[in-house]
């Protein structure tokens, strides 16, 4: 008893060996290769994050290095140090007035 889908088309072609190494090849390189295109779709994501996080923190030294070059003087270094930790002289006093709007209630709280 002869194949009848031995001469079609589709049978001649899924019959042909260089079409399954093709096939296997393909596969092996999308899904199981170390160098698998899944796993370059993600290391170029962290890539891509890890270069913002590079711009950011580079952005955020140059404010660093200002704020620096700014303390070297000591008016800046009073100054600072009255805004940020609410120092005084010895003969000041320092109020600290807080308004109904300034503070985030609590759950619970009127």
């Amino acid at each position: 008893m002869a194949n009848p889908y031995k001469e079609t088309a589709w049978f001649k072609f899924l019959s042909n060996k260089y079409v399954w190494v093709l096939l296997f090849f393909c596969t092996w390189m999308l899904f199981l290769d170390n160098y698998s295109y899944f796993d370059h779709r993600i290391l170029d994501t962290e890539i891509n994050d890890l270069e913002n996080n590079k711009k950011y923190y580079q952005e955020e030294i140059k404010k660093d290095q200002e704020h620096i070059k700014l303390l070297k003087n000591p008016d800046q270094i009073e100054k600072y140090a009255r805004e940020k930790y609410y120092m005084k002289k010895d003969s000041e006093d320092i109020y600290i007035i807080e308004f109904d709007g300034d503070t985030i209630r609590k759950e619970g709280e009127l």
